[in-house]
């Protein structure tokens, strides 16, 4: 026996209004429909469900016991709908999100406060880690996405581009290299140089193979690696959209050449798993974000 949803909304209106007329109206229907769901109903069940007269209608002992079970099964399924409705509506949602340190510092922020203009209802949690851990907690589940540098591929993983910047020099205000016409990779040779530990170094020695780049100094976060070139411990590279940070501490950013070396960073999902409506909707404008603000980004002094 499998009551349909209509037989038991039928049902539930009409014990709760004790009357044919009233719970007709409530469903806008005809009495007769509602007659017919009735029976129908009954017919399923194989029982009465309600005593009928000319005056009212009285439950069965059956019908008492089904009402409040019907009726909490029903209250629930609307509940949830509504929610469901909600966050398609982006009336409600989370998105979770993992990033760098340093772009939770300089981009990312502003991504977030310009999308919550638009959906102020919608919840953004960004979680700031080492560049390492993005991936680890996308495919852990532990946030929706994670934007991060180019890594290789993985079948469990869906990437997509969200911006694609030269590397440029960053050094104090006052070092010979800010004030160069020009700036290659082979001047930074003849300054100690601040890396990032793990693949920021490893990718840019097999980018840089006929060229001796040896860091003097190799630091987990570049906010580190911008305190100590501002205390003039040396020099380090970086891309464009830490410039906010850059001009914080006061420090010079000019464009490298020979070679224009660039790095892509993607927005990562885990493959094969569906994104709220919140999480999608962060997404697109994301991308919509970054690429309305990349002229300004990239702007830096030549």
């Amino acid at each position: 026996m499998n009551p349909t949803l209509r037989q038991m909304r039928a049902f539930v209106a009409l014990a709760k209004t004790g009357n044919f007329t009233l719970a007709a109206q409530s469903m806008h229907v005809t009495q007769s429909a509602l007659s017919g769901l009735i029976k129908e109903l009954e017919q399923t069940l194989g029982a009465r469900v309600v005593d009928r007269n000319t005056r009212r209608i009285a439950l069965t002992e059956i019908g008492t016991e089904l009402y409040p079970l019907f009726g909490q099964m029903l209250d629930d399924l609307d509940g949830a709908l509504a929610n469901i409705a909600q966050q398609t509506r982006l009336k409600t949602g989370i998105v979770r999100i993992a990033a760098p340190q340093l772009m939770a510092c300089t981009m990312a922020p502003g991504a977030i406060a310009a999308y919550k203009a638009e959906h102020p209802a919608i919840q953004v949690r960004l979680a700031d880690c080492e560049v390492e851990s993005v991936i680890t907690r996308v495919l852990s589940g532990e946030v929706d996405l994670g934007i991060g540098p180019e890594r290789d591929p993985a079948p469990q993983l869906q990437a997509r581009e969200l911006f694609d910047m030269p590397f440029a020099l960053v050094c104090p205000q006052d070092h010979p290299l800010a004030t160069r016409a020009r700036v290659t990779w082979q001047d930074l040779t003849q300054h100690p140089f601040i890396s990032l530990k793990g693949q920021f170094t490893e990718r840019l020695h097999a980018d840089m193979r006929d060229l001796a780049l040896q860091p003097a100094n190799e630091v987990t976060f570049m906010t580190t690696a911008l305190a100590m070139v501002s205390s003039g411990l040396g020099v380090t590279v970086c891309l464009p959209y830490a410039e906010p940070l850059v001009n914080l501490y006061r420090l010079s950013m000019r464009p490298l050449e020979e070679p224009v070396l660039t790095r892509r960073f993607y927005v990562y999902t885990r493959a094969g798993r569906s994104l709220s409506p919140a999480a999608e909707s962060f997404i697109d404008f994301l991308l919509r974000f970054v690429s309305e603000q990349r002229p300004a980004t990239q702007d830096i002094q030549t």
